[in-house]
């Protein structure tokens, strides 16, 4: 499979403060790549760097082969989208998706051809006489991203499209943009906090840490077998329930032990030797729970419900075991009074172990 873009070795710092960290990514051609961290983990200043809005203090960017790592944004071949809409408020929507057109001098036929796909594309032929004041929020972010498309690059980088637009919004915009990548099968480099996005979009995720990728991987992998404690804690709503103990043996066998409540790991997938006596954490998706009449075979706990959250199609309830509150995902129809006793049943195929002191999946 062809690169599209290649960073390697690739780090900023502004003063003492690191940002990133010898950082090297592989993006391919036609890939949707997401870039997934909190506020301040280095994602949009990576988008930064390969888009050329910033200067790496060493490294090198490489788009289609190309060593692109000093030269100018309008030289990268690149389309990009904002957070904010950055539309000339003046101008009608037509005028904004050809101004950058007009301003490279490409010929008129070519730009009216441009504009004309583009709007096709997004869907807002009928907006082209308006003016972004005359428009709405997802209406805005549309011609902001054809914008983008019209310049008929190869790489287009995405920051934080969707984050100013409310759940609705956001919701059909996601939609449309992975519509969007089907039809152009053209790179694209998006930047989010948001996990659902980036779970629904992407071919492969990047999760991000203090300028460090953590996991890259696709999102059902990230999801089922996070690489560390704190990718498995960033992904999943609600999170991930952790509990921390021991591995010991008994009967022959490593098991998991917290508050003297031992865990069978039948079934589980350990990446390393499982050795007696290592502390560690368990991490168990609600999800993978079961209660009472769910449970199928295997070994059995109980707990005592806390609280319910009824949730639409499914409740959460949180439940008291071993010492710690733990959330529980069922159907919708069923409900638990507080103070209610009931059997627990964990699927340990789709559990998680970490070691306790590197944080590292075992």
């Amino acid at each position: 499979m062809n690169k599209s873009v290649s960073i390697r070795d690739l780090s900023l710092s502004f003063g003492a403060v690191n940002v990133l960290s010898t950082l090297n990514l592989d993006i391919y051609d036609g890939e949707f790549l997401v870039l997934l961290g909190s506020s301040g983990c280095g994602k949009s200043t990576l988008l930064n760097c390969i888009a050329g809005l910033l200067e790496p203090t060493e490294g090198q960017i490489f788009i289609k082969d190309r060593n692109v790592t000093w030269e100018e944004p309008k030289d990268r071949g690149i389309g990009m989208v904002f957070q904010s809409y950055a539309l000339y408020p003046q101008m009608t929507v037509e005028k904004n998706l050809s101004f950058g057109l007009q301003v490279a001098k490409v010929p008129k036929d070519e730009i009216d051809r441009r504009v004309k796909r583009a709007a096709g594309i997004l869907q807002i032929e009928p907006l082209l006489k308006r003016k972004p004041a005359e428009l709405s929020g997802g209406q805005r972010q549309r011609v902001a991203i054809g914008r983008a498309l019209v310049r008929d690059v190869d790489v287009f980088l995405f920051d934080e499209p969707l984050s100013n637009l409310d759940a609705k919004l956001r919701s059909e915009l996601r939609v449309e943009i992975k519509r969007l990548h089907q039809a152009l099968k053209n790179t694209m480099i998006y930047v989010t906090h948001d996990q659902i996005e980036a779970l629904t979009l992407a071919d492969r995720i990047a999760i991000m840490k203090a300028g460090v990728i953590q996991q890259l991987d696709d999102p059902v992998s990230i999801y089922n077998r996070p690489k560390n404690l704190f990718v498995a804690g960033f992904i999943g709503s609600p999170s991930m329930n952790f509990m921390r103990g021991e591995l010991a043996e008994k009967d022959g066998k490593v098991v998991f032990v917290t508050n003297g409540v031992s865990f069978s790991l039948d079934g589980y997938q350990a990446v390393a030797p499982l050795t007696a006596g290592k502390p560690a954490v368990l991490g168990v998706r609600p999800e993978h729970i079961r209660v009472d009449a769910d449970i199928i075979s295997g070994e059995v706990h109980e707990a005592v419900v806390d609280i319910e959250e009824p949730m639409g199609a499914d409740n959460l309830i949180w439940l008291k075991h071993a010492g710690h509150t733990i959330s529980v995902r069922v159907g919708g129809h069923r409900r638990f009074a507080p103070g209610t006793r009931v059997k627990l049943g964990f699927d340990m195929t789709m559990a998680s172990l970490f070691d306790a002191g590197t944080e590292d999946r075992i």
